[in-house]
């Protein structure tokens, strides 16, 4: 893992998808997602296996932003593993982290899960940290040079609203600094051509003033939902959906074979009735 810039001088399921556990989310109409590429390229730096990576890679273009929204409870692990995937796919993340929740043993063992060594996932992060709104609008500003010295296959900012939530900052000059945020970010995605990653919690865009107006096209926006046995993700564009199941470890299942997988299930699940009578023979 590398330290970054430093901050300028002075599978698929058709089963309903539950609501967020945390408050109801507004999605977006679908006319405030960016136009497609002509050319619908996976993102660079991810694997073809397991499936997940190829289902994530389909929600991204360069120069458009993919927005993840839901509880971190459900969003973080799948980026650990999206952290992961790109160090298997030899990749490189540029991260401006704005909640200070990197956790880099997490990110290790979700590394190893996947065969690769912890270190190697981490050499191939440069990490950004801010722990204030200020400093956050300063890193921003200084994403496209980082990017320009040390070239990525992907942008990632880890919840930046989260930098600008302290009491210190007047709601107004919050609201107009986050806005200069997001005017950043349309900067550095559109000008070097890259994927951008925006998380945020399930209040959506609306934590993130600026955001849809003066911000990045959206390629896509995911949302999450962690339920009593499996995590769901549902894209806005094409209302694809995805069921992630927990697994005891060594366990295996149907992703792995790759393909659209129409669900995905542990094997130890419990059978489900179907409504037909057995026949014998």
């Amino acid at each position: 893992m590398h330290e970054a810039f430093p901050l300028p001088e002075p599978r698929l399921d058709d089963a309903p998808f539950p609501a967020l556990p945390v408050r109801p989310l507004r999605l977006p109409a679908r006319s405030r997602l960016g136009p497609r590429p002509r050319r619908e390229r996976p993102l660079a730096g991810l694997p073809s296996a397991p499936a997940l990576f190829p289902w994530l890679a389909r929600r991204f273009a360069p120069g458009q932003a993919t927005l993840w929204i839901g509880p971190h409870a459900a969003v973080d692990p799948v980026l650990e593993l999206l952290y992961a995937g790109n160090a298997l796919g030899r990749g490189r993340i540029s991260l401006l982290e704005g909640a200070n929740r990197f956790d880099p043993y997490r990110i290790g063992t979700a590394g190893r899960g996947l065969g690769v060594d912890a270190t190697e996932v981490l050499r191939r992060l440069r990490i950004a940290r801010s722990f204030t709104g200020y400093q956050m609008a300063a890193l921003v500003d200084a994403w496209t040079a980082e990017a320009r010295r040390h070239p990525p296959t992907l942008l990632v900012g880890h919840d930046l609203p989260a930098a600008f939530a302290i009491d210190e900052i007047p709601a107004d000059e919050r609201a107009a600094l986050l806005r200069h945020v997001a005017g950043g970010l349309r900067a550095v995605a559109e000008t070097q051509r890259l994927p951008l990653l925006l998380t945020l919690d399930p209040s959506g865009p609306g934590s993130f003033p600026g955001l849809e107006d003066a911000g990045p096209p959206w390629c896509d926006l995911v949302t999450f939902a962690r339920g009593p046995s499996a995590l769901r993700l549902r894209a806005l564009r094409d209302d694809a959906r995805l069921a992630l199941v927990e697994r005891a470890p060594g366990q295996r299942g149907l992703e792995e074979f790759g393909g659209d997988v129409g669900e995905v299930i542990a094997w130890d699940a419990p059978s489900r009735p179907t409504g037909r009578r057995s026949r014998s023979g």
